[in-house]
């Protein structure tokens, strides 16, 4: 990285990447102050369209707003309160008693309640979220490609999304890119709820009467402990013994999530194919929670990364798409959509389905009507 002038930097990389503007926009890499050298964390300066007055991890943040943010047209409201509330009825008692504007992660199962209610407005955008059961392939039996076959072909995906998600999402097909993003592989079957397809494969596996752990927590995603118990269920008919072991909420993404053999987790998904699959999929990658580690696949990541001719980065990233759905150790059952709530005071523009709340820009986009 090298600085031309007050306001130039230049980036030199190692190798093409078609999409190093969306890497160098992402919200894991914002602009901060250096003190002695080092990134300044605790200052609270940024470049954002507000400023931030006080910051309580975990309970609340106050901001005010920046009068001189670089962007025009944005940043509406004079000041915002960010107030956490984990519990979901306290949560959509607060917005329905007006104490709050708006709130994320609506509760699915009082929904529709929220609904008849006159003065809310309840929004759900399908995007790139999708709910996983990730199995480490390093590890026996998931190191068994017809076991993890298997495994994908006793999940009742329908069953899933209808009871768990109660609508709000669609099914997946074993890999993590969703229809509204790029070089989505429309194509590719569908697969189904085959219990007899299942007991093919555990045969050819030769784990016959298999048993497995699938360690789990609602702190996965909402419904999780649900989602197991459903596949427990549909998976006996094939002949596989679903062990649930009911993990704590707190710690599981530190002692669970990437440790355990078998668990449940959650995606936001990114805004790109690249982005997706160098973070999670690629051997080596820290969030790789499959460990899985196929040649051909990370041919496919390299060249599709520098190509810049739509047609082929297409046929690259579909064909990608088939070799994780039908040789990855990650079941991926249903996509969920984003499911917030607002006041009717609050209005917005068209709304972002990269991330919850309009792609987490809902300070920066939305205003209060008149």
């Amino acid at each position: 990285i090298k600085k031309e002038g007050s306001d130039r930097i230049v980036f030199t990389l190692e190798s093409g990447n078609a999409d190093f503007p969306h890497i160098s926009a992402d919200y894991h890499i914002p602009i901060l102050p250096s003190t002695q050298g080092k990134v300044d964390i605790a200052s609270g300066i940024g470049c954002g369209p507000y400023k931030l007055v006080s910051f309580e991890p975990g309970v609340r943040a106050k901001l005010s707003k920046n009068k001189n943010y670089w962007k025009t047209n944005r940043a509406h409201f004079d000041a915002i309160e960010m107030v956490t509330i984990p519990d979901a009825s306290a949560r959509s008692n607060a917005l329905s008693n007006g104490e709050i504007d708006a709130m994320d992660r609506v509760d699915l199962n009082t929904a529709s309640l929220l609904k008849m209610n006159s003065l809310l407005n309840i929004t759900s955008i399908a995007g790139s979220q999708h709910y996983t059961f990730p199995m480490l392939t390093n590890i026996e039996p998931f190191d068994n490609a017809d076991v993890r076959m298997a495994l994908k072909l006793s999940i009742d995906r329908e069953e899933m999304v209808k009871k768990v998600l109660l609508g709000y999402g669609s099914v997946g097909n074993d890999h993590p890119i969703g229809s509204s993003i790029p070089y989505f592989a429309k194509d590719l079957p569908q697969r189904m709820y085959d219990p007899d397809k299942a007991k093919w494969h555990l045969k050819q596996s030769g784990f016959g009467g298999l048993k497995i752990d699938l360690s789990t927590a609602n702190a996965a995603f909402p419904g999780a402990i649900d989602a197991a118990v459903l596949y427990k269920n549909s998976a006996a008919k094939s002949g596989i013994n679903i062990n649930i072991k009911r993990e704590p909420n707190d710690g599981y993404w530190s002692n669970v999530w990437n440790k355990k053999p078998w668990c449940a987790c959650y995606w936001n998904g990114r805004p790109t194919v690249d982005a997706m699959f160098s973070l999670a999929y690629l051997p080596g990658a820290a969030w790789n929670d499959t460990r899985w580690n196929n040649s051909r696949f990370v041919d496919l990541v390299k060249s599709g990364r520098a190509e810049l001719d739509e047609s082929k980065r297409r046929s690259i990233y579909y064909e990608a798409q088939e070799l994780l759905a039908n040789d990855g150790g990650t079941v991926v059952p249903m996509y969920a959509n984003y499911v917030f709530a607002t006041n009717k005071k609050i209005n917005h523009g068209k709304i972002a389905s990269n991330l919850d709340m309009d792609g987490q820009k809902f300070s920066e986009r939305w205003w209060f009507d008149a």
